[in-house]
């Protein structure tokens, strides 16, 4: 296996190692055997967020969004798009900031939705308000 990535599950949060040619060949979770992508954004908590955040070799875009947000709810649908489009280069999540406050706090999350892209657990980039599916895209791929 030439050039293994670390990719953690979206299901059980399992960390497994994939070859990085392979990320494209619908790899499987080798504890719950689930697809490790699934074109969905996966929902962060408290319980998975420094996991996914620290152990994808994968870049990872976060959604923080709350469920009273009207802006959140209508660029939900472009984020979910945009996850089927990005993945398995890019691993696409949700947190809800009402349920995860602190963790917002620890990222000083002002107003939402904002987007904030991760590299090897780094911040990389920061995109407050809302956006279409194809703005996602192409901001998420410009600061990789």
């Amino acid at each position: 296996m030439s050039n293994p990535l670390n990719i953690v599950c979206p299901h059980c949060n399992a960390v497994n190692r994939v070859a990085a040619e392979r990320l494209h060949d619908n790899p499987k979770c080798g504890k719950c055997h689930q697809p490790l992508f699934t074109g969905h954004p996966v929902e962060l908590t408290s319980a998975n967020f420094q996991k996914h955040l620290t152990r994808n070799d994968i870049p990872l875009l976060i959604d923080f969004w709350a469920p009273w947000c009207g802006p959140c709810k209508m660029m939900a649908p472009a984020f979910s798009a945009a996850a089927a489009r990005l993945e398995p280069r890019v691993r696409l999540a949700k947190l809800n900031t009402e349920d995860e406050q602190v963790i917002a706090g620890q990222f000083g999350i002002r107003s939402i939705p904002t987007l904030m892209l991760f590299e090897n657990g780094q911040q990389v980039a920061v995109q407050p308000g809302a956006m279409g599916e194809a703005d996602i895209v192409r901001w998420t791929e410009s600061n990789l």
